[in-house]
C-alpha cells in the first residue's frame, strides 16, 4: 500500500511502522482485522523529519492535507470539526517507531471551545461531562503547547475541592467544572499572555507541533540514550476520533497487560477507572481497580476485552499492552504494543509462546533483552523508591552491593573476619588490595574505567564496581569520602549498583537473583543453535568451577599473574621481581613453582576434556612493585639510633633503589608479557614446568587434560618461535612418554597493532591466536583505558565523536580490520590455526555478533557473563542464518527475472 503523509488507518498495517510509528501501525493492523478502534490518521515519521529539517515548523501544505482527512472522520462520525450543534472531537498523540511509553505528548478533547461545548452538552445530554472535557483539553493544551507546568493547574483543582468539599475530581460538580474552565483560561492568559484559543483548527495545528516538539523533550532525549535509539527515527502523530470515558458509570477507561509483566503468568493483568480518561489512570490521579473487578461491574465489556486480548496475542504473536475505552457500555480499542516487561517475565512469556505453538525457538531466543538477562544474574536493589545518589560513575560490574565503607584492603579483610559487610573505597585498586576485593561486598574507585584492574577483577568474581567517581573525594587521612555535598566516614554505611554505576548512602534492601527454571530452557535452545563457543575467563579453581556451572565450554583465558594476587603470594612475587641475580631469582621462583602446580592440577580436573588456555605471566611491573611513596615515608619514620634501625635503613635504601631501577615510564608498554619472558627465561620455564606436572599428575589420575599455552604480547614472530620452542622442551622433559597423551598447543595473544599486520608471519609458530581486545583497542587507538574512560571518552560519545565506549563495544572499522586482516593472514599460513576473543568484549553483545560474522571459533568471557554471551551467540547465528535465506531469496528471484 502507498502511505501518504497523512495516512488513514484503514490503510497499511504492522508492517509500516517505520512511517506510521508503532501506534499508528498498530492501530491500521487492527483496523484492518475488524477490532474496534475509534477511526483516525496518521501522521508519518517522515513529517517529523522535515519538521526538524525546516526549522521545527510544519511542512507546506500539512495542514490542507490533515483537514481533509478530517472531512472523512466528519462524514464517518456524523459530526463536524468545530460545529456548534453536532461537534466531532479528536485526540492528538505521538507514536515512535520504537515504544517510548510516557515521554512524549498527547492531548484529549480537542475541538472543543465556548460554542462547542454547549453543543456536547445538548448532543450528550450532559452539561457536566460536557465541561469536564472541555477543562481537560485547556488544562493538557496549556500544559503541552504552552510548557505551563501542571502544578499550577492542579492546585486550582485543589482550591475547587477544598471550596465545594470534596475529594475527588469526578466529584466536582458542574458548575466547580465551568468555573475551573475561566480559571484554567486567566491562568493561561497569566503565565504566557496569549488566549487559549477557540479556533478549533488553530488547536489542532498547535497540538501537532507540540507532539512534534515533544520529540525532542529532555526526557525523550534521555530515554532514547538509556535505550539506544536514533535520534533520526522521528515520531509519527496519530489524530483519532475521541471515545468518552467519562460520560457516566457505564463508561470507563483502562490498560490491559494479556499475561502478568511481572511475572509472565498467562492471566490478563491491567487497571481500570470507571467515569475516567486515560489520563487518570496513568496520571495517578485516582486509585484505579483491578482489571478482574471490571468482570463484576460490566461483564459484557469483560468478556469482549478477553476475546480482544487473545485475538491481538494471536496476531501479534506475543504479549500486548492494550489501552482501552468503554463508551456506554461499548469497547473501544485505543491502543497495542508489544509489552514491556521484566527479565523473568520476558523468559517465561518466551519459553510459553513457544510451548503454545505461537513462535519459534528461535523466535523466542531473539526475543530475550541481554541486558535484561545481565541484571537477572545479580542481585539488584529491591525497591523502585527514590533514593540519595552521591555520585554517578562508570557501572563496571553489574549487580548491587551494600557495606560499611573502608578505605584499605587490610581493613576490609579485617572487617569480614569480624563478620561486617564493607564496601572498599580507593582511589585506584592494584594487585596487593586483592584481599581487600575478594573481602568487600563491592568496590568504588574514584579514578579508572571499565576495564580498569578494579572493573577486571570485580566481574571475575561477580561483585558489583562502581569505577572513576571523579565527582567524590577521598580523604585516607581523616577516612572519609564526599560526594554531592554528602561525607561518608569509615564505618558508615553505603550501596552501590554498579549496573547504573550509583552511589547511594545509607543501606538499601537487596534482593538476590533469581534464575527461574525458564532461563535453563532458554540456554539449552540457544546451545542447539549456535556455531561458535563460549568460553570463560578464569584464574582459579573457584573460577572454574562457577563457569562450568555457567555452561563454559572450557577456559579461554587464564590469566597467571591473577593467581599471584594473594597477601601469601604478594611479597614472594615481588621478591622475584626485585632480586638482582639470577639465582636469588631462582630462590623465589622455586617457592613459586608448587603453587602454580597446584592452581593448574585443580582447574584442569574442573574443566575435565575441555580446553584451558594458559597465557604465561603478564604483569605491567608497577602492578607489583612496591609503592614508592610508602616506602620513603617508612624511611622517614624510622628512628636514627636503636636496636635493628640501621638493618632496616639499609633494607629500605635498596629497595628504593631496586624500585627506581625497575621505574618505567610507560609500564603498560614496558617490560611485559614476553618481554619478561625473553629477559628473564627462568621464569617462564617456572611456570611451563608447573603447567606439565599438573598436566601428568592429572594423566594419571584418568583427567582429560587439554592444555593451551598462551605466549602474551607478541610483536614479532621471532619472539613467538623462541618462546615455543622453550615450551616444547620443557614438555619433552616433563612430560617424557606421557607427552604422546597430552594434545598441547601453543599460541599467543594478538594484542599488538604489528602482531596483527604480520600475521601471516606469526601463524607460523602459532597452534592458535587469542585477541586481547583490550590491549589491541588501548595501542590501536592510543588511548590509555584507564585515563580516557575517567577524562573525555564520555564526552566524545556524548558528542557523537565516537558511536559507542571502544572498551565496552568493539571498533569494528578500526580494530575489527586488524582482527579480521590477521584472521585471513594466519589461516591462509595455517589452516589448522583456531581463533577467538578473550578481552572483555567477549561479553558484549554487538562485538560477539562482529565475532560470530568474521567466523571466530569461539569468545571467552568472565563467569558470570556466560548465559548473556551464549545466548548472544545464539541470536548472532540466527540473524545470520536469516540474511542468508534472504540472500538466496534475492538470488532466486534475479533468476526467475532473467529466465
Amino acid at each position: 500500500m502507498s502511505i501518504q503523509r497523512v495516512n488513514s488507518f484503514r490503510n497499511g498495517g504492522k508492517e509500516n511502522v517505520g512511517l506510521l510509528g508503532g501506534k499508528g501501525g498498530n492501530l491500521a493492523e487492527m483496523t484492518k482485522v475488524g477490532l474496534p478502534v475509534p477511526l483516525g490518521f496518521t501522521i508519518t515519521t517522515e513529517v517529523c523529519r522535515e519538521f526538524y529539517r525546516i526549522g521545527c515548523r510544519l511542512p507546506e501544505g500539512l495542514m490542507e492535507e490533515v483537514l481533509a482527512a478530517l472531512v472523512e472522520l466528519e462524514k464517518e462520525q456524523d459530526r463536524e470539526f468545530g460545529h456548534a450543534e453536532h461537534p466531532l472531537l479528536v485526540s492528538v498523540r505521538s507514536g515512535a517507531v520504537t515504544s517510548m511509553p510516557g515521554m512524549m505528548d498527547t492531548i484529549l478533547n480537542l475541538g472543543l471551545n465556548d460554542e462547542t461545548v454547549e453543543g456536547l452538552a445538548k448532543l450528550t445530554n450532559h452539561r457536566r461531562f460536557a465541561y469536564d472535557c472541555y477543562r481537560r483539553l485547556i488544562q493538557m493544551y496549556g500544559s503541552v503547547v504552552y510548557n505551563i507546568e501542571g502544578v499550577h493547574f492542579e492546585r486550582l483543582i485543589q482550591q475547587e475541592k477544598q471550596l465545594v468539599g470534596c475529594l475527588e475530581d469526578q466529584q466536582l460538580s458542574e458548575e466547580s467544572l465551568i468555573s475551573l474552565v475561566d480559571q484554567f483560561k486567566k491562568l493561561i492568559e497569566t503565565k504566557t499572555g496569549r488566549s487559549f484559543p477557540q479556533d478549533v483548527k488553530q488547536q489542532l495545528k498547535g497540538a501537532i507541533e507540540a507532539v512534534f516538539q515533544s520529540w525532542s523533550s529532555p526526557r525523550a532525549k534521555v530515554y532514547r540514550k538509556v535505550h539506544l535509539i536514533p535520534d533520526d527515527q522521528g515520531t509519527a502523530v496519530n489524530v483519532q476520533s475521541m471515545v468518552f470515558g467519562n460520560m457516566g458509570e457505564t463508561s470507563g477507561t483502562g490498560v490491559l497487560f494479556t499475561r502478568n509483566p511481572s511475572t509472565g503468568e498467562p492471566v490478563m493483568f491491567g487497571e481500570f477507572l470507571m467515569n475516567a480518561q486515560g489520563e487518570d489512570v496513568v496520571g495517578g490521579t485516582r486509585t484505579p481497580c483491578q482489571i478482574a473487578e471490571l468482570k463484576e461491574t460490566m461483564p459484557q465489556a469483560y468478556e469482549e476485552l478477553s476475546q480482544c486480548a487473545k485475538q491481538l496475542e494471536m496476531q501479534y504473536r506475543d504479549m500486548q499492552d492494550i489501552e482501552f475505552t468503554i463508551e456506554n457500555g461499548k469497547l473501544y480499542l485505543l491502543q497495542t504494543r508489544n509489552a514491556k516487561r521484566n527479565a523473568k517475565a520476558a523468559l517465561k512469556v518466551a519459553t510459553d509462546l513457544v510451548e503454545e505453538g505461537l513462535i519459534s525457538k528461535e523466535e523466542a531466543l531473539m526475543r530475550i533483552d541481554l541486558q535484561h538477562l545481565n541484571h537477572l544474574l545479580h542481585r539488584s536493589i529491591a525497591t523502585d523508591a527514590e533514593h540519595t545518589v552521591m555520585a554517578t560513575g562508570l557501572p563496571a560490574s553489574p549487580g548491587a552491593a551494600c557495606g560499611q565503607v573502608v578505605f584499605t584492603a587490610d581493613t576490609a579483610d579485617e572487617w569480614k573476619k569480624e563478620g561486617r559487610q564493607v564496601v572498599l573505597v580507593r582511589m585506584e585498586t592494584t594487585p596487593e588490595d586483592i584481599h581487600g576485593v575478594i573481602a568487600a561486598e563491592g568496590v568504588i574507585t574514584l579514578r579508572g574505567g571499565m576495564t580498569s584492574h578494579a572493573a577486571v577483577i570485580a566481574r571475575g568474581m561477580g561483585k558489583p564496581c562502581v569505577c572513576g567517581c571523579e565527582t567524590m573525594q577521598m580523604d585516607e587521612e581523616h577516612k572519609q569520602l564526599t560526594g554531592g555535598g554528602i561525607i561518608i566516614l569509615e564505618g558508615d554505611w553505603v550501596t552501590i549498583d554498579g549496573s547504573t554505576g550509583q552511589v547511594i548512602p545509607g543501606r538499601l534492601e537487596l534482593q538476590e537473583a533469581d534464575l527461574p527454571p525458564e532461563l535453563m530452557m532458554i540456554l539449552s535452545w540457544a546451545d542447539e543453535v549456535r556455531t561458535m563457543k563460549v568460553l570463560a575467563n578464569a584464574d582459579s579453581p573457584l573460577d572454574a568451577r562457577k563457569a562450568r556451572e555457567f555452561g563454559a565450554e572450557g577456559i579461554g583465558l587464564c590469566r597467571t599473574e591473577h593467581m599471584f594476587l594473594s597477601p601469601a603470594r604478594v611479597p614472594i612475587v615481588q621478591q622475584m621481581i626485585m632480586a638482582e641475580t639470577e639465582s636469588d631469582r631462582q630462590v623465589a621462583l622455586n617457592r613459586l613453582l608448587p603453587m602454580q602446580r597446584s592452581d593448574f592440577e585443580d582447574i584442569f580436573r574442573e574443566m575435565d576434556g575441555h580446553p584451558v588456555t594458559i597465557r604465561l605471566l603478564d604483569p605491567p611491573l608497577h602492578e607489583f612493585l612496591p609503592n614508592m611513596e610508602e616506602l620513603t615515608e617508612r624511611l622517614a619514620a624510622l628512628p636514627s639510633q636503636g636496636e635493628g634501625a640501621a638493618a632496616e635503613r639499609l633494607k629500605l635504601e635498596q629497595m628504593i633503589r631496586r624500585v627506581r631501577d625497575l621505574h618505567e615510564s610507560n609500564p603498560m608498554l614496558g617490560q611485559r608479557g614476553c618481554r619478561l619472558g625473553i629477559m628473564f627465561p627462568e621464569i617462564y620455564e617456572m611456570q611451563v614446568e608447573a603447567i606439565f606436572q599438573a598436566v601428568l599428575r592429572c594423566l594419571w589420575d584418568g583427567v582429560i587434560v587439554l592444555p593451551q599455552v598462551m605466549i602474551p604480547l607478541v610483536g614479532h614472530v621471532n619472539e613467538l618461535h623462541l618462546l615455543r620452542c622453550m615450551v616444547d622442551q620443557v614438555a619433552e622433559q616433563v612430560l617424557g612418554e606421557e607427552k604422546r597423551y597430552c594434545l598441547y598447543k601453543v599460541g599467543t595473544m594478538i594484542e599488538v597493532p604489528r602482531a596483527a599486520l604480520t600475521a601471516g608471519e606469526i601463524a607460523r609458530s602459532a597452534d592458535f591466536f587469542s585477541f586481547g581486545t583490550n590491549d589491541l583497542t588501548q595501542m590501536t587507538f592510543g588511548y590509555s583505558r584507564d585515563d580516557a574512560e575517567g577524562k573525555f571518552l564520555a564526552h566524545y560519545i556524548e558528542h557523537k565523536l565516537l558511536p559507542n565506549n571502544p572498551f565496552q563495544v568493539l571498533d569494528t572499522e578500526g580494530v575489527g580490520k586488524l582482527i579480521e586482516m590477521a584472521i585471513t593472514q594466519g589461516r591462509a599460513r595455517n589452516p589448522m590455526l583456531t581463533t577467538s576473543i578473550c578481552g572483555e568484549h567477549g561479553g558484549d553483545y554487538e562485538s560477539i555478533m562482529f565475532c560470530a560474522r568474521i567466523g571466530l571459533d569461539y569468545i571467552s568471557c568472565s563467569p558470570y557473563r556466560l548465559p548473556v554471551s551464549r545466548i548472544a551467540a545464539a541470536q548472532a547465528q540466527i540473524i545470520m542464518q536469516s540474511e542468508l535465506a534472504q540472500q538466496v531469496e534475492a538470488g532466486l528471484d534475479e533468476e526467475q527475472t532473467a529466465v
